[in-house]
């Protein structure tokens, strides 16, 4: 045992060891910095730090029930607009860095601007929540938890239907958290002069604009 230990003891002063040894803390060092920087990033702070989120979609989303309502449970930005699974969760924080493109160009800088391309940011959330089967809805709401019988009979009734036809959140709540673009959602009453999902985000230049929110 005390050759076992002189033997560990001499390895360890060796110039491999001092190498692996400092692997392993750059390792912790750059890990421990890497999370720190993606939950700054995830911060509902961060989101609105951009004058462009802050004045345009952020003032929608506080007089809507997913920032105040009677059971004081918020969904803040992130909550909404970022996976919460780790691989989602880069490959999205990726995608967001299209967005530091467009705010350097200036491309929806004033309240003009984003409304003009309102439909088309819109239409690249709704595709992406798609695709996902509305991942981040389901974080809170789960048809699987749905208590069909504490709904209103039109909710319940609605809910049920998309259940068993496969459909997901995002193919009938457009527009609960920001102002809606002129499209038309296909329940409850037809709107006058609205276009379907899709057209009026083809009628906007998508080339320059961000692909979020």
């Amino acid at each position: 045992m005390r050759n076992l230990f002189k033997r560990l003891w001499a390895y360890i002063w060796t110039p491999a060891f001092g190498v692996l040894a400092l692997a392993f803390v750059a390792g912790i060092v750059f890990w421990g910095g890497f999370h720190t920087a993606l939950e700054v990033t995830n911060r509902e702070e961060f989101c609105i730090s951009c004058h462009e989120m802050k004045e345009n979609v952020f003032v929608e989303y506080r007089n809507t029930i997913h920032y105040q309502n009677r059971t004081g449970v918020r969904a803040t930005c992130p909550d909404c607009h970022v996976p919460k699974e780790w691989g989602p969760k880069i490959i999205r924080k990726i995608q967001a860095s299209n967005e530091l493109l467009h705010k350097a160009l200036g491309s929806i800088d004033t309240p003009e601007k984003f409304n003009a391309k309102r439909a088309v940011l819109a239409q690249h959330e709704w595709d992406r929540m798609k695709r996902n089967d509305s991942q981040e809805c389901r974080n809170c709401h789960n048809y699987s938890y749905m208590d069909y019988a504490e709904q209103n009979k039109r909710s319940a009734a609605k809910h049920q239907v998309a259940f068993n036809q496969g459909q997901t959140c995002i193919d009938c709540h457009k527009g609960i958290a920001h102002t809606l673009p002129p499209i038309e959602q296909h329940i409850g009453a037809p709107k006058v002069g609205a276009a379907d999902p899709g057209t009026a985000a083809s009628r906007a230049a998508p080339a320059s604009a961000p692909a979020s929110n």
